[in-house]
């Protein structure tokens, strides 16, 4: 069969529209087909059903007019009854379709134009979905691509088969590209939007420091070396925590490289930042240590429960741990995840004179005694009254110098103390309103009852209502410094986890959960918690 020159030129369209934006020639058929029904109805009618059928090997175009069999005629140009369409099809039923072949059709101007938009629209859209589906995929990986242009700071980058947005917070300061540029970058996020696929990069992302350094270190890419943390000042400075699953290869210079030659690649694309490439360790006590290089750390002391260190440091190693604008002691906290508290030995030492003074003069006016007892009591590491009243009679009794008999009256003058304290809260408490029922709460104290009155929490819904965070407080980072928020029960020995459970208790006292709900709440976290456990463990 001879084919046309018409029709040739159809086929010839869609191949090379599929070729130029790399989408399936089904596709792009199937938009013509759509576009010539379109025209068609302008033709015969919009309410009428035609379908436009486009041989993909002859380029022979073929107009079907389709009559849907119904009970009722609503749309006498696409429907038809049973018994009108018995005539043509002899079986027809209810749900029958007839289909009548059009003549050829002479498309006008208008109808052209029109059938050119649907082909248009049909394509781009098309070519959206192809570069969603080519890209979403590849969110975390490193690209490579050209300055398109640079609209108000924000770079334009041609991935080749896609445009992505460099913006410009998400570059390195200091950073200049202009039109031609070769850029690489890190896909940050891919979306599908309104007016197409957005492809996001950025240069300052800490993962994009990891994939540059598992493209210079076969070590890393083989699964040999591990990248464990990563803290970045774009453009100025950065620590990366690394370790190695063979004892045989030293991870840290494993990174840099003969003659520093593979982190110096990483530095350069990242225009000169300086990079401390430290030796990860499961123990944060030491991986701190490692972290505040190059400074010399003397004594580190650790509180789990606040998730703050204090670290101590010679005299001279203070700049050097702090660093310019406290720099090194800022990315030290975003790499361990710990607050970090710096000191000189000197100012270590003199907060501890300061601790044991202030201790001593508290037994001495608590207890009525001489600044002596005082002093010995605190040197041998009683730091509250409720320590010196509750403790074991012997432990006080063995202090040199003293025996049973002082022991007994110090106990006891320690506990009248106490419960001089206590009545004076309590009646703090009545004048503030807070009810009775909060003391059903176990783990609350009567100077806790007090400060929640001060924060406006005076009843069992009250506390039912609190978040963790409003007893405990809460930290943010803000230009790059932790900031502590405190919460009602701030200055009290109260963890997350004691806060959590006091909350509960006062939900099911106040009626929102019931006793049994709680204990299948605690079970499953039990459960998913021992999943994570062996999902996180070692092979």
């Amino acid at each position: 069969m001879a084919v046309s020159a018409n029709r040739l030129e159809l086929l010839q369209i869609a191949d090379a529209v599929a070729r130029e934006k790399s989408i399936d020639r089904e596709i792009v058929i199937s938009a013509m087909e759509e576009a010539m029904a379109k025209a068609a109805r302008a033709r015969y009618g919009s309410e009428t059903d035609i379908r436009a059928t486009i041989n993909p090997k002859t380029g022979e175009l073929k107009l079907q007019r389709l009559i849907h069999v119904v009970e009722e005629v609503e749309n006498p140009d696409a429907q038809m009854t049973v018994e009108d369409a018995k005539h043509t099809l002899p079986d027809a039923e209810v749900g029958s379709v007839i289909s009548e072949v059009l003549p050829p059709l002479d498309f006008g101007r208008i109808a052209a134009q029109s059938a050119k938009q649907v082909i248009v629209q049909k394509v781009r859209e098309a070519e959206r979905d192809r570069q969603f589906e080519e890209f979403k995929d590849r969110i975390g990986e490193i690209v490579n691509g050209t300055v398109k242009r640079v609209e108000y700071g924000n770079v334009i980058v041609d991935l080749g088969r896609g445009e992505a947005m460099l913006r410009r917070d998400e570059l390195i300061p200091r950073e200049i590209f202009k039109y031609g540029d070769r850029v690489r970058a890190y896909v940050l996020d891919v979306r599908r939007e309104q007016r197409g696929p957005q492809i996001f990069l950025s240069r300052t992302h800490p993962m994009f420091m990891v994939k540059l350094f598992t493209m210079e270190v076969p070590e890393i890419y083989d699964g040999v070396i591990e990248i464990k943390r990563v803290a970045r000042d774009p453009g100025s400075r950065a620590k990366i925590g690394v370790i190695s699953n063979d004892s045989s290869i030293d991870p840290v210079g494993a990174c840099v490289g003969m003659r520093g030659s593979r982190v110096q690649a990483v530095v350069q694309e990242l225009q000169g930042e300086r990079i401390d490439i430290i030796p990860w360790s499961p123990d944060e006590a030491t991986f701190l240590v490692n972290a505040l290089q190059p400074a010399e750390v003397a004594k580190v002391v650790l509180d789990e429960d606040a998730q703050r260190i204090e670290v101590v440091v010679p005299e001279d190693q203070l700049s050097l741990a702090i660093g310019r604008r406290g720099q090194n002691v800022r990315l030290a906290s975003q790499l361990t995840g710990w607050d970090i508290d710096i000191m000189t030995e000197d100012e270590e030492s003199g907060r501890r004179q300061k601790e044991f003074a202030e201790r001593s003069e508290l037994f001495v006016g608590a207890l009525n005694v001489d600044e002596v007892v005082g002093q010995l009591l605190a040197s041998e590491g009683f730091a509250t009254m409720e320590e010196i009243a509750y403790v074991e009679r012997d432990e006080i009794a063995t202090i040199e110098g003293f025996d049973d008999e002082t022991a007994d009256e110090l106990q006891a003058r320690a506990r009248e103390y106490l419960e001089e304290l206590e009545a004076k809260a309590d009646s703090e408490r009545r004048e503030l309103g807070v009810e009775d029922t909060l003391r059903q709460i176990d783990g609350l104290t009567t100077p806790m009852l007090v400060a929640l009155g001060k924060d406006e929490v005076k009843t069992i819904e009250d506390f039912a209502g609190c978040a963790t965070d409003d007893l405990v407080g809460w930290s943010e980072r803000k230009d790059g410094e932790v900031v502590r928020f405190p919460g009602a029960l701030s200055d009290f020995d109260v963890s997350k986890t004691d806060a959590e459970a006091m909350i509960m208790q006062a939900r099911v006292a106040a009626g929102w959960i019931t006793a049994e709900e709680l204990m299948a709440q605690n079970a499953d976290d039990e459960d998913v918690g021992e999943e994570t456990q062996e999902e996180g463990a070692p092979a």
